[in-house]
């Protein structure tokens, strides 16, 4: 079986999209893309996520605030 190789995300300051998915999220937010999914599950993280089609986005603007960036 071959090694997976991590995924990259670009420099959270070049990101230009209005949201992201979780794994990318959960990167930026240095937690694991779980306790994105238990934030938006129980509503009681520092983000909310917007659903679209039963998936969560993360507003960039706001993974920005909370970061400091």
């Amino acid at each position: 079986m071959p090694a997976q190789v991590p995924q990259q995300f670009p420099s959270l300051e070049t990101v230009t999209r209005p949201a992201v998915d979780t794994a990318a999220a959960a990167y930026y937010l240095n937690r694991k893309p779980q306790t994105l999914r238990t934030w938006a599950c129980f509503e009681d993280g520092p983000i909310r996520p917007l659903r679209i089609n039963g998936r969560l986005a993360w507003r960039v603007a706001d993974i920005k605030a909370v970061m400091g960036v």
